[in-house]
């Protein structure tokens, strides 16, 4: 994580918002990937690779008392079900842990050939693996990044609230409009399918 120095923030009446801007250590590194679905594998070091899977043990190591808000919206309990029972009504979509977490992680938000993570302004409580996943389900269009991203997390998203975590991310993709899933979708139906048994026992 960038280092924070400091922040401002005030009220636009005129628009009816509050703005807020944070000064953080200048990072040099470029995203992994801007914009778009990633299909081809990033040149990624094993030194990158320790970083990412040190930063997210001790992300998760923390507590806080903000709620974590992907796309600006507070990722609760209802959102949550919600999301999943779009797509899988019959699944039980109960959160059983939270775990701090970023909240918008994607390769647009991780620099390489330093691995730093970007954009902070939406992490709080989520559910358990909900990074993980989401990074996972972002990877799917290339199998062998996914693949990795799954042996580094693998006990986050092996977690009963992981591979809801899981199915979250693929439900998204799925509920997706036409066209906008491109080369995620397929895999995110398979793996689908096969969280839908394993969670059903």
């Amino acid at each position: 994580m960038p280092a924070w120095h400091q922040g401002v923030s005030w009220i636009d009446h005129e628009r009816g918002v509050m703005w807020r801007a944070d000064e953080t250590e200048c990072v040099s590194d470029q995203a992994v990937k801007l914009g778009g679905t990633l299909t081809t594998a990033p040149d990624l070091s094993e030194s990158w690779w320790a970083t990412f899977s040190t930063s997210m043990t001790a992300l998760a190591a923390h507590s806080t008392t903000r709620t974590a808000t992907p796309h600006l919206q507070p990722i609760t309990q209802d959102r949550f079900s919600d999301t999943i029972h779009e797509v899988f009504p019959e699944v039980d979509a109960t959160i059983t842990e939270w775990r701090a977490a970023h909240a918008d992680l994607a390769w647009g938000n991780l620099t390489a050939p330093n691995c730093y993570f970007l954009d902070w302004e939406d992490w709080g409580m989520a559910p358990r693996g909900f990074d993980a996943s989401a990074l996972w389900s972002a990877s799917l269009a290339v199998p062998e990044l996914a693949d990795r991203v799954y042996r580094e997390c693998q006990a986050e998203l092996d977690s009963p609230t992981g591979k809801l975590g899981q199915l979250y991310h693929c439900a998204e993709i799925m509920a997706a409009p036409a066209g906008y899933a491109g080369p995620l979708l397929e895999p995110a139906e398979t793996r689908a399918a096969e969280l839908v048994k394993e969670l059903h026992g």
